[in-house]
């Protein structure tokens, strides 16, 4: 796992910095990381299915949880905090804010179409996790995939938007702490997609109960997390920014 997080770091670089891109060893990394990711959780979930999940098992799994929860926050922490600085007190060079010649995004466009479909998924994933303890299995398993779905066209739209914006990555630190921002946010968002995918198949198959459903609990989390991350981003990137 942590050769193909090396590697994917490596192609990043080779892209920004000479522009060239391998999709094949892209692929090998993309496909390697997805099959560790894939045979770490079914190990995990053969570990809950044959009783080893015991409640000092699951108290140390929700403090890694925690403790993940919290180097998602700090890393977020520090772009916003060069966000800030550099729009607070800007340097010389920079004079306004955002910088002459850059034309900030419309808040009232994409983005708020994205709010809209990312805080609804959400809303209709707490609405499933809540059909999923009152027993109603098939409500709970059609709330979760409409959510799911709804967040993939955030990500779909996103890249959109992304096509569209009159800025790069290199112009300006604006540029820059955007990018880095809203793209840290996409892969987020694509980690929660997963992880609500293998709780719904968890669901699916009846291999989590409610009163061991840490998984369920876990995916939800992480996704309220990526949506309050998204409003901050809206409010300082989009709305403030304009």
């Amino acid at each position: 796992m942590c050769i193909s997080l090396l590697g994917l770091c490596l192609t990043l670089i080779n892209y920004l910095y000479l522009n060239s891109l391998y999709y094949y060893e892209l692929s090998l990394i993309g496909l390697n990381f997805f099959f560790i990711l894939y045979l770490w959780l079914r190990d995990i979930f053969r570990e809950s299915q044959s009783g080893f999940h015991t409640l000092k098992v699951e108290s140390g799994l929700k403090l890694g949880f925690l403790i993940f929860l919290i180097t998602e926050i700090m890393i977020f922490f520090s772009l916003f905090w060069t966000y800030f600085h550099s729009s607070l007190n800007p340097s010389i060079e920079i004079v306004y804010w955002p910088p002459l010649l850059i034309n900030s995004v419309d808040y009232l466009s994409l983005p708020l179409l994205n709010s809209i479909l990312l805080l609804s998924g959400g809303f209709l994933c707490t609405w499933g996790h809540h059909e999923f303890i009152l027993n109603n299995k098939d409500k709970s398993l059609l709330l979760f995939l409409i959510g799911i779905i709804l967040t993939i066209i955030f990500l779909f739209i996103q890249n959109l938007e992304y096509n569209y914006n009159e800025f790069t990555l290199t112009d300006s630190i604006y540029g820059s702490i955007f990018y880095a921002l809203t793209g840290l946010h996409m892969i987020h968002v694509l980690f929660a997609v997963i992880f609500l995918l293998f709780a719904v198949i968890r669901i699916f198959k009846d291999s989590i109960t409610i009163e061991h459903n840490l998984i369920l609990e876990s995916s939800l989390i992480y996704y309220h997390l990526v949506d309050i991350i998204w409003l901050i981003l809206y409010i300082i990137l989009y709305f403030w920014a304009y």
